[in-house]
């Protein structure tokens, strides 16, 4: 992990972390996070693509892990995200990447792809496909107790996530969001009761990966990363496209969907992937299945994950 560069790059006003390794004149990759996680969730691709001749970048979000702390955190949007990322490869002199994108990252990736279509040379997504804002995809169906409805309540999170140090937070939902079952709440508890005190952690993430993330939320907080993804959620995106039924991803496109991730049982997800309508809106679409796969597929089988990006990374370099 030492060979591994740490930088601030000043962007919109705050100082956003980048994690970055490879030489500036190879093809570059802007790694997008999910929650919980950081820069730190892409270790095993960043080394991996950089040791294949690519230059590897990894920013925090703003409001998480290294990165600046926005003044109004509770104002921050996925469109944010999306000039940050904008504005960092601009700082950089980056003028084409590729992107990949893990759980709401891939909403931020192809948000980026369809407001900068000229910048992308293609996309990859771990765990979430393009859903079009009219996708036949419905949150309404699941209980009252579903994570991302609890979450998007303000002050239900923190004070639920208040009750334990951020360390235990982080193991909590790493090992909720590990299991192949949607976490859903009873209608007495919170979503930290899901965890039973000493359930161990996956085998693949380490007390040692633990602690990096425990520490980098104690700086942080929740805040800024409950307010986006969940209270962003129902944000209106204005794309360079003003017909909604017409958006595309027209990058050569590659999901990785761990067929044990909890979100392909979202009420319609799997339909939708496995349907003629998904290519309607990325022509130039693969979709790759682990079978044993949970939700963090990359860090579960990073040696399986990389051989499918470098794969893809070979075949549509220019």
């Amino acid at each position: 992990m030492d060979e591994i560069k740490h930088s601030y790059i000043d962007v919109n006003g705050l100082k956003l972390h980048v994690a970055e390794i490879g030489s500036e004149s190879s093809p570059t990759i802007v790694f997008l996070h999910g929650f919980p996680e950081i820069w730190y969730t892409w270790r095993h691709q960043m080394i991996a693509v950089a040791e294949a001749g690519y230059r590897a970048i990894a920013p925090d979000y703003r409001g998480y892990g290294l990165s600046d702390i926005p003044s109004k955190p509770e104002r921050t949007s996925f469109l944010d995200l999306v000039n940050d990322t904008a504005s960092i490869l601009d700082s950089l002199a980056i003028s084409k990447v590729f992107v990949i994108g893990k759980d709401f990252g891939a909403k931020v990736g192809y948000t980026f792809a369809l407001s900068h279509p000229k910048k992308v040379e293609g996309i990859i997504t771990l765990g979430v496909p393009f859903v079009p804002p009219h996708a036949p995809v419905n949150l309404k169906s699941l209980p009252e107790g579903l994570y991302i409805q609890r979450w998007k309540e303000p002050g239900r999170a923190e004070a639920d996530f208040s009750r334990f140090d951020a360390k235990t937070v982080v193991r909590n939902i790493y090992i909720l969001f590990s299991k192949s079952e949607i976490p859903i709440a009873h209608e007495n508890k919170e979503i930290m009761d899901l965890v039973e005190p000493g359930t161990p952690l996956p085998s693949w993430f380490s007390e040692e990966d633990l602690s990096v993330y425990g520490a980098l939320y104690e700086k942080s907080g929740f805040q800024t990363a409950l307010q986006v993804p969940y209270r962003s959620l129902g944000e209106l995106i204005e794309y360079p496209i003003q017909d909604l039924l017409n958006l595309k991803i027209k990058a050569p496109t590659l999901v990785i969907m761990g067929e044990k991730d909890y979100s392909f049982k979202f009420p319609g997800i799997e339909e939708y992937m496995k349907s003629r309508d998904i290519k309607r809106y990325v022509p130039n679409l693969e979709i790759k299945y682990l079978p044993e796969g949970c939700h963090f597929v990359h860090e579960q089988f990073p040696l399986q994950v990389n051989q499918l990006i470098l794969d893809f990374l070979n075949k549509n370099k220019i």
